[in-house]
């Protein structure tokens, strides 16, 4: 990949590296986005001219292999990307998106606002049940990145995901002495993350076609939606090929 033509420039693999995120503008199209709204609209149940059938803060939608969904996972202007933060040959390209937490504008609490990391994995002694359960270690076993599609427009009114920038360092840390069985989302939330609290939090916003792309030890959050268009997002994870390392991320 030439320089010319790689998406991200030095300065921002360098914020990458940083802060633990980067905003790729453009990834997919605007009618791609709407395409795949359509179907997500559907899958919810709710009336997008109705406001009064928009009952519930967040509606989750699980894995879709749609075309609009498989077009926008195999963006190349995305793989690009994924390439020169991740690596060429390091990571599965996605067939899909998901989950989809489609989140309305309400005045009751979401329920799941709560500041975490995304756990990817279990021990065979862990309850599969139990989502506190599971786990991360410091390789990121089964996982890259967290992403984060944009479908619809996100404005700052528009439940963005927060992001505390910089936390994934204080993580790498809080994760080393757990070893290769890491430590399980209840260890790592025991004191609710006060270790990264004094980092500032950016807002995940940007026009439909635009990925947020994570490092997999970010510390984030939902929150409710004061706006008055529904969100919609996904937030797959970008899974490891054997060989991926993830000291690479914070190597820039």
């Amino acid at each position: 990949m030439s320089a010319s033509t790689a998406p991200l420039s030095p300065a921002e693999l360098s914020a990458f590296s940083r802060d633990g995120f980067v905003r790729l503008d453009n990834a997919f199209s605007p009618d791609i986005a709407a395409e795949a709204r359509a179907i997500l609209w559907q899958l919810t149940g709710c009336d997008p001219d109705d406001r009064t059938t928009w009952t519930q803060p967040v509606i989750r939608i699980g894995g879709r292999a749609d075309p609009p969904f498989v077009a926008a996972a195999g963006s190349p202007r995305l793989a690009a990307a994924l390439d020169q933060i991740v690596g060429a040959g390091n990571w599965v390209p996605p067939m899909g998106l998901g989950t989809f937490p489609i989140r309305f504008p309400s005045d009751l609490p979401p329920g799941d606002d709560g500041w975490h990391i995304d756990v990817s994995f279990a021990l065979p002694q862990d309850d599969a049940a139990d989502f506190m359960g599971y786990r991360a270690n410091s390789a990121s076993r089964g996982r890259a990145l967290l992403m984060l599609f944009l479908f619809s427009d996100v404005g700052e009114d528009d439940a963005p995901t927060r992001i505390r920038a910089g936390s994934h360092h204080d993580i790498a840390r809080l994760l080393a002495p757990y070893g290769a069985d890491g430590a399980t989302l209840r260890e790592l939330a025991a004191n609710g993350f006060e270790e990264t609290a004094h980092r500032p939090v950016v807002h995940a916003t940007g026009p439909a076609g635009t990925v947020w792309l994570c490092h997999p030890f970010l510390i984030h959050a939902a929150q409710p939606h004061r706006g008055e268009t529904v969100k919609f997002m996904a937030q797959p994870p970008l899974i490891p090929r054997p060989g991926f390392d993830v000291a690479r991320l914070t190597a820039f």
